[in-house]
């Protein structure tokens, strides 16, 4: 298995020239924001993540957690590296500064959250909960639960959980049967939660668990779900970890990949029930829950980028160094390393050029979210919370979907080793392909796209996406450095077929609802390569002018050509996509159950 090297220049160059890092620092509370504070934050991350992370990813792999009498214990070695994770003030590297976090900008910690899970997404869970929690405790949490809970979360003290769903509920949290009884100014929570990631261990003092349940007077569906925090150990007079609360993992899910991170069964009030405090509204914990959710989306669409990075370092390097089959144009005859074959530089670009375009867009999808939390103007906040609203589920979704393929071909570069276990390439495949499914399945992801996102605002959201995609594609196409112009073509006629699904799109919504719902996973993977051939041509055009300036130019080469490809051979999958949509359903609805 390959080291893990943090792509450093690339981040550098999308947090400055896409996301626009010192921009950034003109926003309240983000004028110590340098770029020597964020390149000292991304050198640092990157020695932990490559020294650190990266060499228990394969152990921990191998050896998984373990549910034992006492508990769940983590892999070897991770609750001393989860020990330096907390110690290095990485859990609040953007957690607010009241509560004792760091307060820096989303855009640096989405940087260091792909470093995290793309030297060991195993690990790397366990934070990306944590961060979930802390963030609807903060916006919903009463003050005493804020005052006692987020500084031990934000500081890493504690670990933070989301537990959703149950048996017999799956996504569908209508369902949830778990009972929060009153019991004065506490709850006391019976009932089993499954699939709760990092829900027990012994890394750290305690655990907190945010909770849905329904109050015994709350009405049916959704709209009687309450949220309430339940922590592992009941806090004593001075907030330490006191007595432990009725609430116990009694399994651990046997799963196809990231083995080191436990998904456990939680079972709540076995005993005398287990002791919670609700967060919020009663009856509106649905809604406080979707705080915790979209955080935890947007770094889940990280983590699709993060394992199709480290797919493509392993493969990459293997490449280079084995030795096999001889070039058709070669008259030497020699073997070579089968990086010379056309083939394999074909799938290495497939996997670079998309990986760029997701880091691109994620990154710049980071500091909208700056700018949705902290500009000072109310106008510029919803404009950039519109855009942030609208492209979540597609970065959740496409960005989860092509860390598959990418994994994938990660296998197929390595041939007949990619298969075998001791390369490593497999794990990457393995890991990643949970990432499709949690916090929403694709087709949970497309449906809000499409039901919730386009239809709240008449598509005027996608409407002002696509207007910036047209200039950004005219002004390519007007460069006077010819390379740009085919990329402008491409990405004009993208935007052109994005715009053209959207009205039909609309138009379904009211006249096809299953043919809308039908071509919804199409419609989000097309806007997916899309927004992610916009970064690319906007990348293009700083690559073209700082080359001609004679600044770091075999890497702005480099970028051009990558840009190239990916507008040549990656930005034609959207007319396919865009013929499929405008088919709708095509049968798919039409069939009997029989005939499945």
């Amino acid at each position: 298995m390959s080291t893990y090297i943090a792509p450093l220049r690339d981040m550098r160059f999308v947090m400055t020239e896409l996301a626009d890092l010192d921009a950034l620092s003109s926003l309240p509370g983000l004028d110590e924001v340098t770029p020597e504070l964020a390149d000292a934050v991304l050198e640092e991350a990157a020695k932990l993540a490559a020294e650190v992370l990266a060499p228990l990813n394969k152990t921990g792999d191998g050896q998984g957690a373990r549910l034992t009498q006492d508990g769940v214990v983590a892999a070897d070695g991770f609750a001393q590296a989860y020990r330096q994770f907390s110690a290095g003030g990485w859990s609040g590297l953007s957690g607010d500064p009241a509560f004792g976090g760091q307060g820096l900008p989303e855009l640096l910690h989405a940087a260091t959250v792909e470093m995290w899970n793309s030297a060991n997404m195993a690990f790397a869970l366990c934070p990306l909960l944590t961060a979930g929690a802390t963030e609807a405790l903060r916006q919903h949490g009463s003050e005493d639960l804020k005052q006692r809970y987020l500084p031990q979360l934000i500081s890493g003290a504690w670990t933070g959980t989301m537990n959703l769903t149950e048996p017999q509920a799956g996504s569908d949290l209508a369902a949830v049967r778990t009972k929060a009884v009153p019991d004065g100014n506490q709850y006391r929570l019976y009932g089993q939660k499954i699939f709760i990631t990092w829900g027990d261990h012994d890394m750290t003092d305690n655990v907190i668990h945010l909770v849905l349940a329904r109050t015994p007077d709350a009405p049916e569906g959704v709209r009687g779900i309450s949220l309430f925090l339940v922590p592992k150990f009941l806090l004593n007079a001075d907030d330490s970890p006191g007595q432990r609360n009725d609430v116990h993992c009694v399994s651990l899910e046997h799963k196809l990949g990231i083995h080191a991170s436990p998904t456990c069964v939680m079972s709540f009030g076995d005993k005398d029930g287990a002791i919670g405090y609700l967060v919020g509204e009663k009856n509106k914990g649905l809604a406080h829950m979707f705080t915790m959710m979209n955080e935890a989306r947007q770094k889940v669409g990280i983590q699709g980028l993060a394992m199709a990075e480290r797919a493509y370092q392993q493969a990459r390097e293997y490449a280079n160094e084995r030795v096999q089959g001889r070039l058709a144009a070669s008259r030497s005859g020699q073997a070579v390393a089968i990086i010379h074959h056309p083939d394999v530089r074909r799938m290495l670009l497939t996997m670079k050029s998309q990986i760029e375009a997701m880091r691109a867009f994620a990154y710049v999808m980071a500091a909208d979210m700056d700018r949705t939390h902290r500009h000072p103007d109310d106008s510029e906040r919803a404009r950039h919370q519109a855009r942030v609203d609208l492209l979540i589920p597609v970065l959740k979704g496409w960005c989860t979907e092509l860390g598959v393929e990418i994994a994938s071909l990660g296998v197929q570069v390595h041939g007949g080793m990619g298969y075998i276990e001791e390369t490593g390439a497999c794990q990457f495949l393995r890991d990643a392909r949970i990432a499709t499914i949690y916090e929403g399945t694709t087709g949970i992801q497309a449906a809000d796209l499409v039901g919730r996102k386009l239809a709240s605002d008449g598509g005027a959201a996608m409407s002002a996406l696509v207007a910036e995609m047209r200039s950004v594609a005219l002004e390519a196409g007007q460069s006077t450095d010819a390379r740009l112009a085919p990329i402008g073509t491409a990405v004009a006629a993208s935007a052109q077929a994005l715009e053209d699904a959207t009205k039909w799109m609309l138009s379904a919504l009211s006249t096809d609802i299953d043919g809308a719902l039908a071509s919804s996973v199409d419609y989000l993977m097309m806007t997916g390569y899309v927004c992610g051939g916009w970064q690319m041509a906007r990348a293009a055009l700083v690559a073209s002018k700082k080359e001609a300036a004679g600044e770091d130019q075999e890497f702005h080469r480099t970028k051009l050509a990558t840009v190239r490809f990916y507008a040549d051979k990656i930005l034609p999958k959207v007319q396919a996509l865009q013929t499929a949509i405008l088919r709708g359903a095509s049968g798919a609805v039409d069939m009997s159950i029989e005939q499945f």
